[in-house]
C-alpha cells in the first residue's frame, strides 16, 4: 500500500470521526458518542406516554432527523392505562417501554421509585433544581392548569378570575350551571386526582370550594380532550383543571373557548419521565430522554404544541421565565419530590375519594 494512499485512507477516517463527533449536541462529553453508536445498534425506543401522538410529531420528526438510525415506537394511553400496563409488564418480565413519560407526576413518581434507572442527563443544569429526583425522574414541562369557559355563554362581566370567584358564580346561578361544570373523573384519571390532592393543600376551604362548584352537578371525564369539546360545543359552560398547554392549542383555533388564569393559585404541572431500569434500547432512551429537555426539543414542543418548556433559555415566552413574567406569584410549581407519593397509600387514597365525592355530591 503506498504512503499516499495509507495517508488518505488516515484521513478520511479522521474526517468520519470529526464529522460523527460534530454531530453530537453541544456540550455533551465526547464518550456520549459511544452512546450513540450503540443507540444505532439497537435501532428503536419505545415510548409510554400520556401526551397526545398528534402533540409531539414535531418532536418525533427532529429526534429521527437527529438519529436517523433509531426509529421511535410512540405510544400514547391515559395515565391510569399507562400505570396498570408498564406495572403488569414488569412484573411478567415481558417487552414494556424504554420510556415512561406521564403527566400524572405522582403515579410517575411511583413507578420511578421501583423501576427507574438512574441517568444524570447532560441537559440536567438546564432545570429547575425542582424538576430532577435522585437523577431518575425529571419533569419536562412548565405547564399552567386552568379554567376554560365558553365566550359566547358566558358574559365577560361573570368571568371568574380565582377558584373562589368560580365557586360563587356556579353557586348563585345553580339552575343556569346544572349539569354545565365538568372536570376530571378522579377515579379514572391519575391526573385528575393529584391535581386535586394539591387543591386541598393549596386552599384550606377546598371541599368547601369544591361543593359550590358542583352546586349544579358537575359532570366528569377522564381526558382534557373531552372537557375542551364539550365546553366548546356549550354542552358545558365551564371546566376547571384543565391543562392550560392543550387549552392554549385548541384556543388558536377556536374562538369560542377562553381560558382563566386564577389569580389566587395556579398549579404547574410538569410531564414526569424516566428510563426503565429493564430497557431493552436503553442507549436510544438516552438519547430520546436527553432530546426531549434539549433546546431543540424543548422548543418544538413550545411552538408546534404549545407545551411550555421547564427550560429558561428558550426563543420566546412560552418557557419558565415568560410564563412568570406573565403570572408572577399566582404560580406554584408541583415538585418533583416523594411529597407526590402521600396520597397514593391505599388507605390514604380511598378516604380522600370518599371526601371529594361527598364534597362534589357524586
Amino acid at each position: 500500500m503506498s504512503n499516499i494512499f495509507r495517508i488518505s485512507l488516515i484521513s478520511a477516517a479522521v474526517l468520519m470521526s470529526c464529522s460523527a463527533l460534530s454531530a453530537l449536541p453541544e456540550g455533551y462529553p465526547a464518550d456520549y458518542q459511544k452512546v450513540v453508536d450503540a443507540a444505532n445498534k439497537e435501532g428503536k425506543v419505545v415510548v409510554y406516554s400520556t401526551t397526545d401522538t398528534k402533540s409531539v410529531e414535531g418532536l418525533i420528526k427532529g429526534f429521527e432527523k437527529h438519529y436517523p438510525n433509531v426509529k421511535v415506537e410512540y405510544n400514547d394511553m391515559n395515565s391510569t392505562e399507562l400505570y396498570n400496563r408498564f406495572i403488569s409488564e414488569q412484573a411478567s418480565g415481558g417487552t414494556s417501554g424504554d420510556v415512561v413519560w406521564s403527566s400524572s407526576m405522582d403515579t410517575a413518581l411511583q413507578l420511578a421509585t421501583q423501576y427507574a434507572q438512574e441517568y444524570t442527563s447532560p441537559e440536567k443544569s438546564k432545570l429547575p433544581e425542582w424538576a430532577v429526583w435522585k437523577d431518575k425522574a425529571y419533569g419536562t414541562t412548565y405547564e399552567p392548569v386552568t379554567f376554560i369557559y365558553n365566550k359566547n355563554l358566558i358574559p365577560a362581566g361573570e368571568v371568574p378570575d380565582s377558584h373562589a370567584t368560580l365557586a360563587k358564580l356556579i353557586a348563585s346561578q345553580a339552575d343556569k350551571f346544572k349539569g354545565k361544570v365538568t372536570t376530571y373523573d378522579i377515579e379514572k384519571s391519575g391526573l385528575g386526582f393529584m391535581l386535586s390532592v394539591l387543591d386541598s393543600k393549596a386552599d384550606a376551604n377546598y371541599f368547601t370550594t369544591l361543593a359550590d362548584m358542583a352546586k349544579g352537578g358537575l359532570s366528569v371525564q377522564s381526558s382534557t380532550g373531552t372537557m375542551l369539546e364539550r365546553v366548546s360545543s356549550g354542552e358545558n359552560l365551564v371546566g376547571f383543571n384543565i391543562l392550560g398547554s392543550y387549552a392554549e392549542d385548541r384556543a388558536k383555533t377556536d374562538s369560542s373557548l377562553g381560558i382563566i388564569y386564577p389569580k389566587d393559585y395556579t398549579l404547574v404541572l410538569s410531564r414526569v419521565s424516566f428510563i426503565s431500569s429493564q430497557a431493552e434500547h436503553s442507549n436510544a432512551a438516552k438519547l430520546w430522554f436527553d432530546y426531549v429537555l434539549s433546546e431543540e426539543g424543548q422548543t418544538i414542543m413550545a411552538d408546534a404544541a404549545d407545551i411550555p418548556s421547564i427550560r429558561n433559555d428558550i426563543k420566546g415566552d412560552n418557557d419558565v421565565g415568560g410564563i412568570t413574567k406573565k403570572l408572577g406569584d399566582a404560580l406554584k410549581p408541583i415538585p418533583v419530590d416523594e411529597s407526590l407519593l402521600e396520597y397514593l397509600q391505599p388507605k390514604k387514597r380511598l378516604d380522600y375519594i370518599k371526601q371529594w365525592r361527598a364534597a362534589a355530591a357524586k
